[in-house]
């Protein structure tokens, strides 16, 4: 354990806090779920990222992620402080077909979720809604545009590939950028409000 006062504190959560809630973050395979909550916690990141082998190579479709070389096989982990009595956890989902086994427990307790998009990859999302939707979470769509040359997709694009319903919010974020990422869990946070009033 690490002695350092100034360490321990930033650590372990203040006995102040009284509430804690629980928002996952979900996508598909390589749409930069493990870089979103690297962007935004406070802690390091837990991560469960193990390198890819040739024994995937036949599972896990690199054409959207060419230079990607570890995969995400259980969770990542994260906490955000919201206020002295309040803070946020986020859980980033495994995005192949093999680890969804997982989603049942992680889906549990959680508030709702932020859906991470590839715009030049829409048709993977499909089976991520379908989760999302059968353990009843409430949903925000968040569209990485980490790719410069991905192309531009509007919100009504968005709206109609997805077949998403009207109030689903869509919001545009880099995964890269802390900014722009807390501004996409604001979006599903006044969603989640808006729904709960």
């Amino acid at each position: 354990m690490d002695s350092n006062p100034s360490t321990a504190e930033t650590i372990y959560v203040s006995d102040a806090v009284t509430t804690t809630a629980k928002i996952l973050v979900v996508g598909h395979f390589a749409v930069g779920k493990t870089t979103y909550i690297g962007s935004l916690s406070e802690i390091t990141p837990l991560r469960t990222e193990e390198k890819m082998t040739q024994a995937s190579a036949h599972v896990d479709d690199l054409k959207g992620a060419p230079d990607k070389v570890t995969t995400t096989v259980a969770l990542d982990f994260g906490r955000l402080t919201l206020s002295e009595e309040l803070v946020l956890y986020l859980f980033g989902t495994p995005g192949q077909q093999r680890f969804m086994q997982l989603w049942e427990d992680m889906a549990r307790g959680a508030l709702g979720a932020l859906l991470l998009v590839d715009p030049s990859r829409l048709a993977e999302t499909f089976p991520v809604i379908d989760l999302v939707e059968k353990y009843g979470l409430e949903y925000a769509i968040a569209v990485n545009t980490f790719d410069p040359e991905g192309g531009e997709f509007d919100e009504d694009e968005i709206r109609e590939a997805l077949d998403l319903l009207p109030d689903t919010p869509v919001v545009y974020c880099d995964a890269r950028d802390p900014k722009s990422s807390a501004r996409a869990l604001i979006a599903l946070v006044q969603h989640l409000l808006a729904r709960a009033a």
